[in-house]
């Protein structure tokens, strides 16, 4: 499908969906939404392919939210997500577009925590409830949660979930909603197993695909034949000529992750490895330091960087090519966005010579090959930022507010040396300027926030 400029005015949302639409300054939809919202807001079922960044969940949320009746408070709406950050994602967007709605209640259930710890949250049953299968079955197991005035079922990024091996859960946690309800079906690509599982759950649903091209304006995508052997000094080549300040590398196993990883390391880069053995605290602290971009390459499997939505993100480098083509245009999907220009580098060796004709296929167009650049000053970037961790959280009381009161008053500091700052129960990250992370962590630790001492020490 082809996009357009329609406006959300032309949805005639509720009046505190409408207001929230334009205080987030959103105006014309995107492909995504265009094509969607209408058969959504008309409460049918609907299968959309669409690539992270596309708007799909500002579509289905403002469907969701216009099902809810604050007035009944029961689970009326359940969203299934494949990792906790994407569910994180979800929540966080879902609350933006509620905020003019009185006493709607989101709750976020996710593994990585004890089970116990969110119980109180159900225990006023929430409106909206956001999580990964796994541990929404675990709730619904132990009598937490109840789906019988279940009215959308929403799986997204239902390719990754089944990649994850979360069929099984899905298929229980549906068995205990009602038959009559709306399902909405959101994939990057569209395989087999995806149109069976939504023969499965939905009625006549609608087929929508969209942004399953990526525009060749926003993306250089470039392909280098590569033997096996010469990969890493392929990749370094490519890392030291372009100088990303930040870049995600696609390998496909967990071991190669680990190598990769290490040996960019040895050669003095800034990496950190992000695959489905790590604790899901190492996990959120690795996702932290390349968002704030106090780490400058993130070494990933296809399952694990699933639901990353990094922004400006410079470069896409797939160590070795997918398969299936669609999961390459899902990866190099991840940059070129906002208007800011993306590279999308592959490292291909002969073996891989069938999947680039799948991907030329795909794109209806050849690929454009190179010769690997020689690169005179052998010396990695040092990552702009470095994060720093603040023993004190929510909590504690603190806010972004009083953070940033401590770093630009009594330390000193320039506003805009300090970047992003996140909050969470107990601990606190901020980033600051690299060259400014010394004199910050010495104010920290001689200095008070809101009165009161904190341990602080830089995140590695």
């Amino acid at each position: 499908m082809q996009g357009t400029q329609q406006t959300f005015a032309a949805l005639s949302l509720a009046p505190p969906l409408a207001q929230a639409i334009e205080v987030l300054g959103f105006s014309q939809m995107t492909p995504v939404q265009a094509h969607t919202l209408p058969s959504l807001l008309a409460g049918k079922d609907v299968i959309a392919q669409a690539r992270t960044g596309s708007g799909k969940t500002v579509a289905f949320g403002l469907a969701l939210l216009a099902r809810v009746d604050v007035e009944l408070a029961r689970v009326q709406v359940l969203v299934l997500c494949p990792t906790r950050e994407l569910a994180d994602q979800v929540s966080t967007e879902v609350r933006r577009l509620a905020r003019f709605i009185n006493n709607l209640r989101v709750v976020t259930l996710c593994g990585g925590v004890p089970v116990r710890t969110q119980k109180p949250a159900l225990q006023a049953a929430p409106h909206v409830v956001v999580g990964t299968p796994g541990r929404i079955l675990d709730h619904l197991a132990r009598a937490n949660l109840e789906l019988g005035d279940l009215r959308v079922l929403v799986l997204d990024e239902a390719d990754r979930m089944l990649d994850m091996g979360f069929l099984p859960s899905i298929s229980a946690v549906v068995e205990q909603a009602p038959k009559a309800r709306q399902t909405l079906l959101f994939s990057a690509t569209y395989p087999d197993d995806i149109r069976a599982l939504s023969r499965t759950l939905q009625r006549d649903p609608v087929a929508v695909t969209v942004d399953n091209v990526v525009s060749r304006a926003d993306i250089e995508q470039t392909f280098f034949a590569v033997e096996p052997g010469r990969k890493l000094d392929a990749l370094a080549a490519l890392l030291l000529q372009h100088r990303p300040e930040s870049a995600l590398v696609f390998c496909h196993t967990r071991n190669d992750v680990r190598d990769v990883c290490a040996q960019l390391g040895q050669r003095g880069f800034s990496a950190l490895a992000l695959h489905g053995e790590l604790e899901q605290r190492e996990r959120d602290e690795v996702l932290l330091r390349f968002a704030n971009r106090s780490c400058s390459v993130l070494v990933a499997t296809d399952v694990a960087a699933r639901g990353l939505d990094i922004k400006e993100l410079a470069a896409v480098i797939s160590w070795e090519l997918p398969t299936d083509p669609d999961v390459h245009l899902h990866r190099i999907g991840r940059t070129g966005r906002a208007g800011h220009k993306g590279h999308a580098f592959a490292l291909c060796s002969p073996f891989e010579r069938e999947r680039v004709a799948g991907i030329e296929r795909t794109q209806s167009e050849a690929v454009r090959w190179d010769k690997l650049p020689s690169p005179e000053d052998r010396d990695p970037t040092r990552p702009p930022m470095t994060t720093v961790i603040i023993d004190g959280g929510r909590q504690d009381k603190l806010r972004a507010g009083d953070l940033l009161g401590a770093l630009t008053g009594d330390i000193g500091l320039p506003a805009e040396v300090v970047g992003k700052i996140d909050i969470l129960t107990r601990h606190t990250y901020v980033a600051i300027r690299s060259d400014r992370a010394e004199r910050a962590l010495q104010g920290l630790r001689a200095g008070k926030i809101k009165g009161r001492s904190f341990r602080a020490w830089v995140l590695k």
